[in-house]
């Protein structure tokens, strides 16, 4: 793995953990267009490592040059027990249901030598969510928190929250992931409930408070994951049952654009940078929560109008190109 971290692939505004190791990301990217094994053998010969076949078409490469990879069906039916049913299912899914490929967590130098991985996918092939009318596929990040602590947690989350309609609008995820039932945005009534958390609450607090307006895994950004790593006895049992537990925020808005000439994960990279460059501005964060307040009565009547406001305010502070549309 190289040393060199291409530009794109910025630090964020708090590096390393509260331990003082770098913050960690793990990968993954939904694909269609080529199959499991394709996609297998194409990492091993751009990444180096071993492959190896699991029960049917599940692959994991070893010892990479990230560390291991996993590629598979991203479908349910894929750890069930073995069986002509199970394997006909998977069949049938690939017309309309991604591979997934999965890395361990990452350094940036990492997720550069993962963004190699990009060109020779789509020259083979692969496909990404504008290819076909049911391909709603994306980039899923997984970063690691600063801390375990709700100072540390409330600040991106809230961050978002508020930057969520302007970063819809303004890099806008494709129309397929519109209408099928992925990464649906927060309710106005949590985003205003999380502007008026008391600061002085607990995080087990706060936890209540997100379940109680997201009982779902479909949000832009899932916090679930993470709340269930901290403190899972503050979720509900049904909850639980769906969430892999990881002290990481699970950031599922990108889009998955590989076979988009110009694309890589550098641009959805931005995306989450910005938000964590929000987050750790206070005077920035005042100034939008207040504007929010004020374009938001009892029921949001447009998204849209506060995207633009948010869009301003950004802009002012140099961190957006351009007033939208």
């Amino acid at each position: 793995m190289t040393d060199t971290v291409p530009d794109e692939f910025a630090p964020l505004p708090q590096p390393d953990t509260a331990g003082g190791d770098p913050r960690l990301v793990g990968v993954e990217i939904e694909l269609g267009g080529l199959s499991e094994a394709r996609v297998a053998k194409i990492a091993r010969d751009t990444l180096g490592g071993t492959l190896e076949q699991g029960d049917g078409p599940f692959w994991t490469l070893k010892d990479s040059e990230i560390g291991d990879l996993e590629v598979y069906l991203d479908i349910f039916i894929r750890n069930s027990e073995k069986s002509a049913l199970r394997d006909a299912a998977l069949t049938i899914g690939r017309e309309v249901v991604p591979v997934e490929l999965v890395s361990e967590p990452l350094d940036r130098a990492g997720m550069a030598r993962l963004n190699a991985l990009i060109p020779p996918l789509r020259a083979a092939g692969a496909q990404g969510s504008s290819a076909g009318v049911f391909f709603g596929f994306g980039i899923h990040f997984n970063i690691q928190v600063v801390a375990d602590n709700i100072r540390d947690i409330r600040g991106p989350l809230t961050a978002y929250a508020l930057l969520e309609d302007w970063l819809r609008a303004a890099l806008p995820i494709d129309e397929t992931r519109r209408i099928l039932p992925f990464a649906a945005p927060y309710p106005t009534g949590f985003v205003r409930a999380l502007l008026d958390f008391d600061p002085n609450a607990g995080l087990g607090d706060l936890i209540a408070l997100y379940a109680s307006h997201n009982a779902t895994r479909n949000r832009g950004l899932d916090m679930l994951p993470l709340f269930a790593h901290l403190m899972p006895d503050a979720l509900p049992q049904s909850l639980l049952e769906s969430t892999a537990r990881r002290p990481t925020f699970h950031f599922r808005l990108p889009d998955c654009r590989i076979d988009e000439p110009d694309w890589s994960l550098t641009d959805e990279w931005q995306r989450w940078l910005l938000v964590e460059r929000v987050a750790a501005d206070p005077r920035l964060m005042a100034a939008l929560a207040k504007v929010w307040r004020a374009s938001h009565g009892g029921v949001t009547l447009s998204r849209h109008t506060w995207a633009q406001r948010a869009g301003d305010i950004l802009l002012g502070a140099g961190l957006a190109e351009g007033p939208l549309a």
